[in-house]
């Protein structure tokens, strides 16, 4: 029987993803992920060099992913509330991409893939400050501030599920304290971004 090596790079990629969002690059071991996969720890080594390359490709997968998912189609506070929205809707059904991301950054590497993310945040950093100088979004705000802003409004809520329920008294579970969320979301990226009645 032929070795299906895709389904092998596709078994370790998930093992890797559980055990990096669980433990964070120097708490997961090679072994840990081979034993979750059921594939010889050697497979690791030839198909992606070291436990670094692998931690790598896992981020930068789940960041693509992320970013197919959620576009930017517009610069208009609806476009703005929209995307909030389902930056939102992306954490809450990935919940391990927020934990990956605070384990990079507790890391004194440089981030993973960081030019092409750079780009990436760039490009909706451009967006904006566009949008505001056409008078669509508050010109008062720094757009990357408003980048940043707008991606931690939507996605704190899985950073720290914890403190979210402390505060709510409604766990991450809870289908409608969610939708209640995401309504929230969506209405404060407009009304932040909302240009200032001086500006009219």
């Amino acid at each position: 029987m032929a070795w299906d090596t895709e389904e092998t790079r596709r078994r370790l990629r998930d093992a890797a993803l559980v055990e990096f969002a669980a433990r964070g690059f120097d708490g997961t071991t090679i072994g840990s992920i081979s034993a979750r996969a059921g594939v010889n720890r050697e497979r690791i080594y030839s198909y992606y060099g070291d436990k670094k390359a692998l931690w790598e490709l896992v981020l930068s997968t789940e960041l693509e992913r992320l970013a197919s998912a959620v576009t930017l189609s517009g610069t208009g506070l609806n476009d703005i509330g929209e995307f909030a929205g389902a930056t939102f809707d992306y954490h809450a059904a990935h919940p391990e991409l927020a934990r990956l991301l605070q384990w990079e950054g507790l890391q004194d590497d440089q981030a993973a893939d960081v030019v092409r993310r750079t780009a990436h945040y760039r490009d909706k950093v451009e967006r904006f400050a566009t949008a505001q100088r056409d008078g669509l979004l508050d010109r008062g705000l720094n757009p990357a501030h408003l980048v940043f802003t707008l991606i931690a409004l939507a996605a704190w809520w899985q950073t720290v599920p914890q403190l979210a329920e402390m505060i709510t008294g409604a766990g991450p579970d809870d289908l409608q304290e969610r939708a209640r969320r995401r309504t929230f979301v969506v209405e404060a990226a407009r009304r932040l971004a909302t240009p200032s009645t001086s500006e009219e």
